[in-house]
C-alpha cells in the first residue's frame, strides 16, 4: 500500500505542492512523457522506523513517482519552471513542471535539505552496523579466553589452589558474554524490524508495480486516443491558424478602408465648404453680371477709342515720317548751302586780301 491508500502507514507527509508530473522516455532517452494529464501532488514522506525519505506522487489510482532519496541524488533546474532528478532504482529520470518560480525553488531547497538528512541517516547507520560488528567479534575473541580459562582451571588441584581467583575471572567473563548476548539479541530485533520493513516496502512495491501493469494496457489506449486526439488538434489549430491569416488580412483590409473613409470624408468637408462658398459667390452672380455687362460696354467704349487711337497713332506714325523726310532732305539741302556759303566767304577772304594788297600798294 501506499501513504495515500494505508492510513496507519509509518510514513508521513513533511512537504507538499502540486506540479505537472513527465518522465523521461526510456527509448530516446531524450525526450519527455506526460506522466499525468494535469497537476498532481508531489509530497516529501520520512519513515520514522526506517529514517527514511521518499517522493511520492499518485494520479488517482496510480503510483507515478515513488522515488527513495539517496545522498547520491541530485535535483537539478533545468528552466525557470522545470527540475529533474535520476532515480536509479527506478531506472528513470523524473521531471517536475512547476506553475511558478517560487515553488520550483522551495521543492529543490526541500530536496537538498532531505539529500543531508539521507546523507546523515546513512552515516549513523554505517556507525551503528560497525559498532554491532565491534560487539561481535570483542564476543568472538572472549569465548575462546573463558574457555582457555576453563582448561586452565580443570584440574582438582589447580581448582584447589587457584579457586578464588578462576572463579572471579569466570564471573567477569560471563558477565561480559551476557552484555554481548544481550547486545546481540536488540541488534537481533533490530534486524527483524528492518526485515518487517523491508517486507511491507516491497509488498506495497509489488502491488504498486502490478497496478502499474495493469494500468499500462489503458495508458496505451489513451495514449493512442491522445495522439489521435493531437492529430485532429493540429488539423484544427491549422485550420484556425488560416482563420486567423484570413482575419488578419481582413483587419488589415477593414483599416485601409477606414482610413479611405477618414480620406473621404476629410475631402467631403472640403467639398461642402467650397459648395458653402460657390453657394455664396452665387449669390452675388447678378451684381456680377450687372457689372460685367458695364465693364462689357466701357469695354466696348474703350476699344473704339482705342481703334480711334490707333488711327490717329498711324496718321501721326505717317507724319513723323514724312517729317523725317523732310528734315533729311532739308539737312541735304542746308549741307549744300553750307558748302556753298563756304565758298563764298572763301572767295570774299581771297578777295579782301587782294584788296588789301591793293591798298599796300597804293
Amino acid at each position: 500500500c501506499t501513504p495515500f491508500s494505508c492510513p496507519y502507514s509509518r510514513e508521513q507527509p513533511i512537504f507538499t505542492t502540486r506540479a505537472h508530473v513527465f518522465q523521461i522516455d526510456p527509448s530516446t532517452k531524450k525526450n519527455w512523457v506526460p506522466a499525468s494529464k494535469q497537476a498532481v501532488t508531489v509530497s516529501y514522506f520520512y519513515d520514522s522506523t526506517r529514517n527514511s525519505y521518499r517522493i511520492i506522487s499518485v494520479d488517482g489510482a496510480k503510483v507515478i513517482i515513488n522515488s527513495t532519496i539517496t545522498p547520491n541524488m541530485t535535483f537539478t533546474k533545468t528552466s525557470q519552471k522545470f527540475g529533474q532528478w535520476a532515480d536509479s532504482r527506478a531506472n528513470t529520470v523524473f521531471g517536475l513542471g512547476f506553475p511558478s518560480e517560487q515553488q520550483l525553488t522551495k521543492f529543490a531547497e526541500k530536496f537538498q535539505e532531505v539529500k543531508e538528512a539521507a546523507k546523515l541517516a546513512r552515516d549513523r547507520s554505517q556507525e551503528k552496523i560497525e559498532t554491532s560488528s565491534n560487539h561481535s567479534q570483542e564476543s568472538g575473541r572472549e569465548t575462546p579466553s573463558s574457555t582457555r580459562a576453563s582448561s586452565v582451571n580443570g584440574t582438582d588441584d589447580e581448582k584447589a589452589s587457584h579457586g578464588g581467583p578462576a572463579e572471579a575471572h569466570l564471573k567477569s567473563e560471563n558477565d561480559k558474554l551476557k552484555i554481548a548476548l544481550a547486545q546481540s539479541s536488540s541488534n537481533v530485533k533490530k534486524w527483524e524490524t528492518e526485515l518487517q520493513s523491508l517486507r511491507e516496502s516491497n509488498a506495497r512495491l509489488s502491488t504498486a508495480l502490478q497496478e502499474s501493469a495493469a494500468s499500462i494496457e489503458h495508458w496505451k489506449k489513451q495514449f493512442s486516443a491522445c495522439k489521435e486526439e493531437n492529430e485532429q488538434l493540429r488539423g484544427k489549430i491549422e485550420e484556425l491558424e488560416e482563420q486567423c491569416n484570413e482575419i488578419n488580412k481582413e483587419k488589415e483590409r477593414n483599416a485601409q478602408l477606414s482610413r479611405r473613409l477618414q480620406e473621404l470624408e476629410t475631402e467631403l468637408q472640403d467639398k461642402e465648404l467650397e459648395l458653402e462658398e460657390l453657394r455664396k459667390q452665387g449669390e452675388i452672380i447678378p451684381e456680377l453680371m450687372s457689372e460685367c455687362e458695364s465693364v462689357s460696354e466701357q469695354l466696348q467704349a474703350a476699344e473704339k477709342k482705342n481703334k480711334d487711337l490707333e488711327e490717329k497713332v498711324r496718321t501721326l506714325r505717317t507724319e513723323v515720317e514724312e517729317n523725317k523726310h523732310r528734315q533729311t532732305n532739308l539737312k541735304t539741302e542746308l549741307k549744300n548751302f553750307l558748302d556753298v556759303l563756304d565758298g563764298k566767304i572763301d572767295e570774299l577772304h581771297d578777295f579782301r586780301q587782294g584788296l588789301s594788297k591793293l591798298g599796300v600798294d597804293n
